[in-house]
Order: C-alpha cells, then structure tokens, then sequence
C-alpha cells in the first residue's frame, strides 16, 4: 500500500529541509522513548509542542542486538499524522527495504554506511523514490568513510552513542566526527545537515550545534520534559 500525503504536505518538507544558503535546526524526536501504549496520543503531544520531525529507529536484532519496529508500525504512525518521518534504518541489508519504507510513508531514510549493501546505490534508489537520503556511521567507523558521499546524501548521522538502544550517555570524542564531517562539508561548498543521535540533552546539544551538527535527535529528554516544547527550544537554541 503507497501513502498519498497532500502534494503541499510534500513540497514543504522538501523546501524546508532541502539546501539552503543556511541550514536551519532541527529537532527530531526519537519515538524510542514513547509510550507504546498512547503512541497516537504522544505523536500529538510531538506535534503540539512544535517537533520538526519523528526518528523512527528500525533495528532487526542483526546489525544491532535490539528489535524495534518494523513496517506495521510505521503504517499507523504515517496515518495518524503528517510529520516529516525521520527513517533511521539499523538493519543488515537495508536495499532490501527502501521501497517498502517509501511506501508506508518514510520522508527520510538514514542507512547505516557498516550494512550489507552497496552504499552509492542505496543513496540512488531513496533519491529515486522522491526521499530525503542520509548515510549513519557508528562512533567507532573512521568519519572519511562518508566524505565521498558528502555530494550525493542531503544529510549525515554521526551516531553519538552506540546504535541498538535509547537512554545512552553521550560518547565526548565523536564532537571530533561532528566537526570533521561539517567541516568536509564546508570545504567542498556543500549545505548537506549533519544529524546528531544519541545522549542530546539542553547541554550536550549546545556542544553538537558548536560542532556543526544541526538536526539533533532526542529522545528521553524530550518526552520526559514537563513542555516538550520549552526542550525543545532549548536544543535548537536559535528559534
């Protein structure tokens, strides 16, 4: 089943998050740290508090040890709103999946660099399905890995954490895969986002957005905030 979102719903999302003479921050919040059990009533309390994206974290229990959700779930999270998806992929063999992803209703697809699959023609086949294309790496993958792609993805996931679970602390020493990815970027005349996911909170934030990072994923922070959008304010700082 392919979702039909309003054509409006559509060019804003790609408006608002493509390239830019300056790109904006972003919050992405992660449903990881949801109630599962009100998930249609957390979504809305996302959008009432002015969320900028969902972060749909997909695990397959092989390229990480956790298992999330998979393709029902994403259905009923795309029907019960119009949000940007933000699709984070943590899965072996993610070709394989693309366009079932498109079809329930992913705007962005991250795919992590480590997988199975050939990495320049993941990026194509999202591009080909009219999606926002972004390449993950783990903290523990030299950041040069992705430099060849900086020309091809509209965004980069330095993960801060190890990927597989929420509720980690913050690992101080990828900020140097932060600042090298966005000043690569730089260089090469580019104005693809840097995406940070993985411990950000009101302080680690202020450290990723020095860094370069301008699309912070959060989970536990915000969905533990007494006004989700007072933290989330907080981590964009500038709005």
């Amino acid at each position: 089943m392919v979702f039909e979102r309003s054509t409006l719903a559509l060019c804003l999302r790609a408006n608002e998050f493509g390239r830019s003479d300056k790109l904006k921050n972003y919050v992405s919040a992660s449903v990881l740290s949801a109630d599962m059990l009100e998930l249609k009533n957390e979504i809305k309390k996302l959008e009432k508090s002015r969320i900028d994206m969902l972060h749909f974290d997909v695990m397959d229990g092989i390229f990480v040890d956790n298992i999330t959700f998979g393709l029902p779930v994403l259905k009923q999270v795309r029907a019960a709103t119009d949000m940007t998806l933000d699709v984070h992929l943590m899965i072996t063999d993610p070709m394989k999946y693309i366009d079932s992803f498109a079809d329930f209703g992913a705007d962005i697809i991250s795919f992590h660099i480590e997988s199975e699959s050939d990495t320049a023609a993941v990026i194509d086949r999202i591009h080909e399905r009219g999606l926002k294309a972004s390449v993950a790496l783990r903290p523990a993958t030299p950041v040069e890995s992705v430099f060849k792609y900086l020309s091809d993805v509209d965004m980069i996931l330095v993960m801060t954490v190890e990927p597989g679970f929420g509720g980690q602390s913050f690992i101080p020493e990828t900020l140097d895969k932060v600042r090298a990815v966005r000043n690569k970027i730089s260089e090469l005349g580019l104005d693809v986002n840097v995406q940070v996911d993985g411990g950000i909170n009101a302080d680690t934030a202020a450290a990723v957005r020095a860094a370069g990072a301008n699309v912070l994923v959060s989970g536990s922070y915000l969905f533990a905030a007494a006004d989700m959008a007072a933290a989330a304010d907080s981590l964009r700082e500038d709005r």
